[in-house]
Parts: C-alpha cells; structure tokens; sequence
C-alpha cells in the first residue's frame, strides 16, 4: 500500500511556500503588468496611472500578543504596515479595505477600539475605508487588510531592476522594533509571575513606539518625487535587511554589498541590545518590522542623496548573481543567508 508524503510547511517556510503554490499562476489579463512576486500587485487600465494592490493578514499569537499590545495599536499597526508596501512601490496609498474573524471572547468595545487605531491611520494618511468583511474566529482574531494605491507609471518601482554599481540605501534606523518586541516579551514573563509587578517601561519608549506603533516613510516617497529621484528597485524592511536585500538581489539577478559601519542604529537600540546581551547588528539584520524602506539609484544620485536627513547610502549593488555579503569593520566578508521573520518557522520553535 503507498503512503502518500507529507512535508510540513515549517520544514520549507513562508517564501519557498509561496513559490511553490504561486508558480503556477498565469496570468490571463493585458491589465495585469505585476502579479505575485513583490511588494504590491500593479494593474494598469490607463496609460499615465497604475493601480497598486497588496494584501497582509494578521494573526493573534503570530503577529500581535493583546497582553501587551493594546488593540487600538494594533488597528494602526495593520493599516500602516500595509501602507509601507505601497511606498515600497513608490506609490501613494489611497483605499484600504479591513476583514475580520472574531472570536466570542472580544466585546464590541474591543472591536471598537481596534477600529479607534484603523480610523486613526486612515485620517493620518488620506485613506479612505471601503469595506471588508466579518465572521467569526473559534480561537483566536484575525485582520486581513487589502489596500489599494496609485501610482504614475513612469514612477512604480519594483523589486527586478537594481544594477551592478547602484548605491544600496535603507532609510531611517533598524533594528529597534525587534528590541521593542523582546522588552515586551520580557515584561510579560514578568508580570506572568507576579500580576502586582508594574513595569519600568518609560526609558524604552523609543523602541516600544518602532514596534507599537511604526509609520510608513510617506515621507520619503514624497521627498523622492520632489527631487525628481527615481530608485531602480525598492522593497519595504519588514523581515529585517538581510532577508529584504536578498530579495532585491534575488529579484534583480545581482549582487550586493552591505558594510556594517553604515548600518544605522539608534543609540536606544544599542543600549538596549547591550542590556539584553544581544548583538544590535543581529536586531538590524534579521529582527524585522522596522518598515523603513530598502532601495538601489544610479549612482549618478549620490550628491543629491549624501547628507540627507534619514537616508543612508549603506552598500553597493554588484554583478555577482544572487550573493548578499556583509562587509565586517575588520574586511571579513560574510554571506547572508535569510534568517528573518518567518512565521512559518517560528511556530515550530
């Protein structure tokens, strides 16, 4: 009798999952200029404009724990994290569209509240709500957020088209986010054990705000437009930057050399990561959420972008297919292989 194999998922993880179950789409519509395969979605129905689509689901107890991230936090979380992949297009967001599966145990006031955080990203960012759907959850809740997005077609930045000699540039600081998240975990294990504990949070804030409650570098794709600066392939850090920048080299077919020295880490990341004995190098490259953006230009933008305040030329694209090195302070090179947020592979942990 023949047993049919089953290979359990965690065994492969999230992206080797999606190539498997994605590859073999095709696609039947001229419409469709992008489907699977980068940050958002693009349709194109006329000539000038390009709609952007994407799609995120968020599960309690994979994405956000209600022990210590209150719900309004988490509806603001869902929608800019969307939002972060529109501007990973160099798009603007535009409409968001929210689905729900609830458990018995929230309240409407609970749902309120995640809808008081919704509401509030979408007056912060000129998004308009227009529907979504509700059913019920047996265990835990669930937010799919669909956000749609625009975007003039000569501006939509992908993934596929980094050249050997851009500069690599990541925008704002990494890896706080991930600490924030370790303090909370901590915290909780605390207050696990003794339910009177308060914790001493206030001289975290700054990390706890890069996980709580992060924005999107709007900014960024607006001063990108302003300066006429169009990058040649762009992806938002929401795994962490060697997980993102192996996709643009994977995307693209090159190369990339990232050098620790011009990594940027807040002071608070590094005071924190010594306190919790953790390498801040290892927080920006594999800790994820800090949805700052990843990018590659022509060399030929380097004076317009040196000395720009949260932009930050951190490497170089090369001809060398599909390799990530680390360039070390002392020269050693090192590859980097993609040990970012998996959610596949951290249930199995």
């Amino acid at each position: 009798m023949n047993k049919t194999k089953f290979t359990p998922i965690s065994s492969i993880g999230e992206f080797e999952l999606i190539n498997k179950i994605t590859t073999p789409a095709k696609i039947n519509n001229k419409s469709t200029k992008m489907g699977v395969g980068d940050d958002a979605a693009i349709l194109e129905f006329d000539k000038k404009c390009q709609q952007l689509i994407s799609t995120d689901m968020l599960v309690e107890g994979v994405h956000f724990d209600c022990a210590y991230s209150p719900l309004k936090h988490v509806g603001y979380k869902a929608v800019v994290s969307s939002i972060s992949d529109i501007c990973a297009m160099n798009g603007q967001a535009t409409h968001i569209l929210i689905s729900l599966a609830i458990p018995n145990k929230y309240s409407v006031e609970l749902i309120t509240s995640l809808y008081d955080g919704i509401h509030l990203a979408c007056k912060n960012y000129n998004l308009d709500l227009i529907g979504g759907d509700t059913t019920a959850s047996p265990n835990e809740l669930i937010i799919n957020v669909t956000i749609l997005g625009t975007g003039d077609k000569k501006r939509v930045v992908c993934r596929s088209a980094a050249n050997p000699t851009d500069l690599l540039i990541t925008t704002g600081n990494l890896g706080a986010a991930y600490l924030g998240l370790q303090i909370l975990e901590r915290e909780k294990m605390i207050f696990e054990k003794n339910n009177q504990s308060q914790p001493p949070l206030d001289e975290y804030a700054y990390i706890l705000e890069r996980q709580l409650k992060p924005e999107p570098r709007v900014d960024i794709i607006t001063w990108l437009k302003e300066n006429n600066i169009i990058p040649s392939s762009m992806i938002d850090i929401s795994d962490g930057l060697g997980s993102e920048a192996i996709h643009l080299a994977t995307s693209s077919e090159v190369g990339i050399k990232i050098f620790e020295e011009r990594i940027p880490i807040s002071e608070h990341t590094h005071k924190t990561a010594k306190e919790l004995s953790v390498d801040p190098l290892l927080c920006a490259l594999h800790g994820g959420e800090d949805y700052e953006l990843l990018f590659t230009l022509p060399i030929k933008y380097h004076k317009k972008v040196v000395g720009v305040s949260d932009i930050h030329i951190i490497g170089h694209v090369t001809a060398q297919k599909n390799v990530v090195e680390l360039i070390k302070e002392s020269g050693e090179s090192i590859n980097l292989t993609k040990e970012g947020w998996d959610s596949f592979l951290k249930q199995q942990e």
